[in-house]
């Protein structure tokens, strides 16, 4: 655990201050500068996008998670035809999504009619997707050279520092909309370019190779398999995650996609852990599995719920302490439409929960992907997906964008489960101690108890007592009861050797 930890914590703070740039953004310039209707519209091509870049992927990115350390421990990067192969097969892939987009245009923007700016901008989604899917290519490799720290920097925090730039630009009237909306559909163009220069400068990236190998001649039915399910498996996941923007662009507009993407991206705050540890884990557990080091991966799983879970009850605490604040933050600040932001509350909650029990899973996905039962990673993701669509059609239609979160918290229960089980009865491991329901009992109600704090009148200074009394609270819950010992100990060091530190450099 101690390169996990260690990547885990430099990956964290980038994408920790992501996640800042991108709440200034989303809760602060957005709302300032842009519409509701305009903010949905940024929001949906974001979705979309991604689903589009996905889908050209044609299960590549999976085959280069598993089999590149094969690749790499017989061939060497320089004789290696893995990466030149996959690429052809992702501009493959972005073909056909061309190709389909110009054969069923008519029908595409017929089922937009809710959202006619959507289907006006609509080709603006296919740069957004290719360069998101260059992206993503050559991020599968960084991933598997141990450089998903310097890739994390540039998809959480690069992104969003140059879409700071742009809602600047935008909002002191330097470019309009159009020019906003062409710029803003080629953003990854500049991390992909940065990416690629850094693997080529590596000593285990190349693409000169094409000439076809015994290790793919004997591997490669095997990546075949693995590619079709793996892949439909992950694409059927982000589908079902996604289907929310579609339905909400379908059946209700723009606008309230809009209030929707504020509500799940402050509840994807707790996501921060999670990210950073997926995209560090996965080489490890890939190689452990190769090795045969069962060990070792007990040890990932059973580390990576304690300390998920902590740093999850901390940040839903902070999150849901502070959620009037936001509200009226962001009625204050929208001064193109006052008010209409009150419906975030219950959504930021419901999704927050959500989000909470999937960090309680811990790198269940990571494990079962890597593992020689990588086919249960379809079979979930197409449950997940069955189970979501429908929920998503029915609960919005009937309850609006509530509704919609509760399918969010449904749905993610119930695949989540079913992946917990299966690791338990496949693997015999069952991470949870009857420490965590301690923990997560002493947690809530500790938020229930700083919840009965008396407001301010002034947001900045309630924010400030309340996320300071649960601070102090929650630390002497972990204090007591050491659920996350990784997590404890890193504090520890901050306030005694780090902090002080600092005062006396200062000095």
């Amino acid at each position: 655990m101690g390169i996990i930890q260690k990547q885990g914590v430099k990956s964290s703070f980038f994408i920790m201050m992501g996640f800042i740039i991108g709440a200034v953004n989303l809760l602060i310039l957005f709302p300032l500068f842009f519409s509701k209707n305009d903010q949905g519209l940024a929001r949906s091509m974001i979705d979309i996008g991604a689903t589009f870049s996905l889908f050209c992927t044609l299960g590549t990115l999976p085959v280069i998670y598993k089999f590149f350390p094969f690749y790499n421990h017989y061939l060497g990067p320089k004789k290696s035809e893995l990466p030149l192969i996959t690429l052809i097969i992702n501009l493959i892939g972005f073909s056909i999504l061309l190709f389909i987009g110009w054969q069923q245009k008519d029908f595409i923007i017929r089922k937009l009619g809710k959202s006619p700016s959507l289907a006006h901008y609509f080709n603006y989604l296919y740069p957004y997707a290719f360069f998101l899917l260059l992206f993503y290519w050559l991020e599968a490799f960084a991933w598997g050279l141990r450089k998903g720290v310097y890739s994390n920097f540039l998809r959480e925090t690069l992104i969003r520092i140059l879409t700071t730039v742009l809602i600047l630009a935008f909002g002191f009237k330097f470019i309009d909309l159009v020019t906003f909306l062409t710029l803003f559909s080629f953003l990854y163009a500049v991390p992909a370019v940065l990416l690629l220069i850094n693997l080529i400068g590596s000593s285990g990236f190349s693409f000169q190779s094409f000439k076809i190998s015994n290790v793919t001649r004997r591997l490669k039915g095997k990546m075949i398999s693995f590619a079709l399910f793996v892949f439909a498996g992950q694409f059927f996941n982000l589908l079902a995650r996604t289907t929310d923007t579609f339905f909400i662009i379908g059946l209700r507009g723009l606008s309230d996609a809009g209030i929707f993407a504020i509500a799940t991206y402050v509840s994807a705050i707790l996501e921060i852990p999670q990210r950073s540890l997926n995209s560090i884990s996965i080489p490890i557990l890939a190689t452990s599995w190769k090795n045969k080091d069962f060990a070792n991966i007990k040890n990932i799983y059973h580390k990576s719920v304690s300390n998920l879970l902590a740093i999850g009850l901390l940040l839903f605490g902070l999150i849901w302490l502070n959620i009037d604040n936001l509200i009226n933050f962001l009625n204050w600040i929208s001064h193109k439409e006052a008010g209409g932001y009150d419906a975030i509350s219950k959504l930021i909650f419901i999704l927050g929960i959500a989000k909470l029990i999937d960090l309680a899973t811990g790198v269940n996905s990571q494990i079962i992907g890597t593992s020689n039962y990588w086919k249960f990673d379809f079979y979930t993701n197409l449950f997940y997906i069955i189970i979501s669509i429908p929920l998503n059609w029915f609960l919005i239609k009937n309850y609006n964008l509530e509704g919609l979160a509760f399918s969010n918290l449904i749905a993610l229960t119930l695949y989540n489960t079913v992946r917990f089980i299966f690791i338990y009865k496949k693997f015999n491991l069952q991470p949870y101690t009857y420490k965590h329901g301690l923990f997560l009992v002493s947690s809530i109600g500790l938020m229930l108890l700083i919840h009965l704090i008396p407001s301010i009148n002034n947001i900045l200074a309630n924010i400030l007592v309340q996320s300071f009394a649960f601070g102090i609270g929650f630390y002497v819950i972990v204090n007591w009861l050491n659920p996350a010992p990784e997590i404890l100990n890193m504090a520890h060091d901050f306030v005694k050797v780090k902090l002080p530190g600092f005062f006396k450099k200062k000095k």
